[in-house]
């Protein structure tokens, strides 16, 4: 099969390679790749900043989206089954295993790049910003990235949910984007002190939870965006590892600080969150009413391609590679 991996001895570029088609073990599924998201993480496992986890895929891809074509012991999926997936690496190739627990049928009102865009950033918003965060219908909530991925997937994901979310861009453009996909508020933190406007659009009370993905100098304004017993999720450090903050106001006003990642929780784990959003959120999906942003789709063999429109910033929505 073909495969793109991370050449260490060019400097960690992207190259375009042959693989053997792997086989299921129990308890997985191969499929046959139609579409797979690229993801921010991708981009770090090719900077050398996030090796794969133990008995992972060396090959980048964290969502996938094609057709079963062959199941190993154990699991109930039919050959045929058109699937999207969230997997552990392994997707940037023309055939992945998935664990059958992380497969969610692909809904047939979306094309398949859309199937794929969905794995990573609804699992990670909904453990994020639902379980860890516990946002629920009425609360408003911050976040940062708005035109990410997970920005996007968190408007339109807490809309549904009813949630005001107030975000943060790049630009005016993006901020523009953001406020057309249904954000309470778009802040664009170039030119405007994103913790003056959450302060006057919450009539200084803050927001429920922030949902974080910059880190370091961040978190400590954020904090201060939060309201009494406001929870602060964190799921990236994009400005930094280590932050300072204000211990007593943490107690005084009974803040949570708390965080995850997604991609080394074991199969049991990430199969339960499969079940809750097969449960609460796939009935929106196939009915339509839940779908990612798209941004732009690239040829498998121009990941690299794909990785540096990532990298410079102007995306809006989800990126992916199409196999065909």
């Amino acid at each position: 099969m073909r495969a793109v991996e991370v050449d260490p001895a060019n400097g960690g570029q992207l190259r375009l390679t042959s693989r053997p088609t792997p086989r299921p073990g129990p308890d997985e599924v191969l499929i046959k790749v139609a579409a797979a998201g690229v993801n921010r993480p991708d981009v770090l496992q090719r900077k050398g900043l996030y090796p794969p986890p133990p008995g992972a895929s060396d090959i980048p891809g964290l969502e996938i989206a094609g057709t079963v074509v062959a199941a190993g012991e154990g699991a109930a999926v039919l050959p045929g089954a058109k699937v999207c997936a969230l997997v552990a690496g392994g997707g940037y190739a023309d055939y992945c295993l998935a664990p059958v627990g992380t497969c969610l049928p692909a809904p047939e009102v979306l094309p398949i790049t859309e199937a794929a865009a969905l794995p990573e950033t609804l699992f990670t918003v909904w453990v994020n910003l639902f379980e860890r965060g516990f946002a629920a219908d009425g609360d408003t909530v911050l976040v940062h990235g708005g035109t990410s991925g997970i920005g996007t997937m968190a408007i339109r994901l807490g809309t549904l949910f009813g949630l005001d979310v107030i975000v943060t861009c790049g630009s005016e453009e993006k901020r523009r984007a953001a406020l057309d996909l249904g954000a309470t508020e778009a802040i664009n933190y170039r030119t405007t002190d994103f913790v003056e406007v959450v302060k006057r659009v919450t009539g200084g009370l803050g927001v429920s939870v922030v949902l974080d993905m910059v880190g370091g100098d961040y978190v400590a304004r954020n904090l201060q965006c939060l309201a009494d017993d406001g929870r602060h999720v964190s799921i990236a450090f994009q400005h930094g590892a280590r932050a300072e903050i204000d211990i007593p106001d943490i107690m005084r006003r009974r803040l949570t600080l708390t965080g995850s990642t997604l991609r080394a929780r074991d199969v049991s784990f990430k199969t339960m969150v499969a079940d809750e959003i097969a449960r609460t959120v796939w009935p929106y999906v196939e009915g339509n009413r839940l779908r990612p942003v798209m941004d732009q789709t690239f040829p498998l063999a121009d990941a690299a391609a794909a990785h540096a429109r990532m990298e410079a910033g102007d995306h809006v929505g989800k990126i992916v590679l199409v196999m065909d």
